[in-house]
């Protein structure tokens, strides 16, 4: 999916988005400042953040036959 898009979306949408881990919202931060730990949620004061996830991956499991 994000990999068709344009550069432009594709940065505006992913680029320097991080989600909280406990209230999932979203913060648009510095990649260095959130891995130093110095932004926090502004909903929960959580510290735990991850990045979005750009694209959606499929494990594929063992098929019952």
């Amino acid at each position: 999916m994000a990999s068709n898009l344009l550069p432009e979306i594709k940065a505006r949408k992913f680029d320097r988005i991080f989600i909280c881990r406990k209230c999932e919202a979203r913060i648009r931060a510095n990649p260095e400042k959130v891995r130093a730990g110095l932004v926090r949620c502004r909903r929960c004061k959580s510290t735990a953040l991850r990045p979005k996830k750009s694209e959606i991956t499929l494990v594929t499991g063992k098929t019952a036959k």
